[in-house]
C-alpha cells in the first residue's frame, strides 16, 4: 500500500507539477457529491437556468475553492451518479432535492446499509432534502423528518433559537438568529433519534404554531453522521457568511474531522413543544 501511494504521488508530481505537500493535501480533501436534482418542486437555489451551475452549487464550489478543505461535484442526474460504484469516490453526500429521485433500489440499499454507516461517511441535508422520498421510510428515518408545509414563507423574517451553543455548526449563529428564509414543519419527526441544534423561537415569530419546529439537527447513523439544516430556500441565503460557515463546519463534522455531541436531546424537544404551546396561547389571549 505504501509503495503504491508513493508511486501515485510521484505521478501527481510529474504530471501536475505539484509539490509533495500540495499533493498530499489534495489527497486528503473531503470529496462531496452534491445532489440537486428536483423530482418535485424546483427551488430557485438549485435551478441552473441558462447557467452551468445553480446558485447553491456555485456557492459550494466557491466555498470549496476559498477554504481548500473539500472538493464538490454537483449532479442533477442521480440515476447516473448516485450508484454503488460512484459512491466509492466520495466521503459525503449533500442533498438539496425534492420528490422521488430516480435512484435504483439496489443503490439506495447499498447507500443506507453499507456506505453511510461507515466511519468517515456522512450526509448533509439542505432545505428540501426533507421534501424527498416522502413515502420511503429508510430515507425519512435517516434524514430525520418529512416536509409537512411551510407556514413560515420566504417573504418574512423568522427568529431562531440556538439550542446547542457549543456545537461548532451553530457558532456562527450566536444564541439567537434572525433571517429571511422559508421554514418547514415536519411529520415523521423522531426527537429520540436526533439532537436539535436550531429551532423557531415561537414567542418572537409573527406566525405562531402550538408545536416545536426544528430548523437544524444532527444524528449518528451507525458510524456515519447526518447534519440537516432547513435554511437555503432563498438564493440570498447562499451568500450569507453565517450560513456558509455552518455548512463548512458541518462538512468537517460529518466527515469526522471535528467532534460534536450528537447525543439525542428529546428533553429539549419536549421543552420547546411546551413553550410553543404557551407562547401561541398567550398571543391569542
Amino acid at each position: 500500500m505504501q509503495r503504491w501511494l508513493t508511486h501515485f504521488l510521484m505521478i501527481g508530481l510529474i504530471c501536475g507539477g505539484m509539490s509533495l505537500s500540495e499533493t498530499l493535501h489534495a489527497a486528503e480533501k473531503v470529496k462531496i457529491l452534491m445532489v440537486t436534482q428536483s423530482a418535485g418542486f424546483v427551488h430557485g437555489s438549485v435551478n441552473r437556468k441558462e447557467k452551468t451551475l445553480s446558485p447553491s452549487e456555485i456557492a459550494m464550489t466557491q466555498l470549496a475553492q476559498q477554504t481548500g478543505e473539500f472538493e464538490v461535484h454537483c449532479t442533477q442526474d442521480s440515476a447516473a451518479d448516485f450508484t454503488k460504484e460512484n459512491l466509492q469516490n466520495y466521503d459525503l453526500v449533500m442533498f438539496y432535492t425534492t420528490g422521488n429521485l430516480p435512484i435504483a433500489e439496489e443503490d439506495l440499499e447499498y447507500f443506507f446499509n453499507e456506505w453511510l454507516p461507515t466511519k468517515g461517511h456522512g450526509v448533509i441535508g439542505i432545505h428540501s432534502a426533507t421534501d424527498t422520498f416522502h413515502e420511503y421510510e429508510p430515507f425519512w428515518d435517516m434524514i430525520g423528518g418529512t416536509f409537512n408545509g411551510h407556514p413560515w414563507t420566504s417573504n418574512g423574517k423568522v427568529t431562531l433559537s440556538v439550542n446547542d451553543t457549543k456545537n461548532p455548526m451553530m457558532k456562527s449563529f450566536g444564541e439567537e438568529y434572525v433571517i429571511q428564509d422559508e421554514i418547514y414543519q415536519y411529520k415523521n419527526w423522531q426527537p429520540e433519534k436526533v439532537r436539535v441544534l436550531l429551532s423557531i423561537n415561537m414567542a418572537k415569530s409573527k406566525v405562531k404554531r402550538p408545536y416545536m419546529v426544528p430548523v437544524a439537527w444532527i444524528k449518528d447513523y451507525g458510524e456515519g453522521r447526518v447534519y440537516v439544516n432547513n435554511l437555503g430556500h432563498r438564493e440570498e441565503t447562499w451568500s450569507n457568511p453565517d450560513f456558509l460557515k455552518s455548512i463548512q463546519e458541518g462538512i468537517k463534522w460529518t466527515s469526522g474531522q471535528i467532534e460534536a455531541d450528537a447525543t439525542p436531546n428529546p428533553e429539549v424537544s419536549a421543552e420547546l413543544e411546551a413553550k410553543a404551546k404557551k407562547d401561541t396561547k398567550a398571543a391569542a389571549e
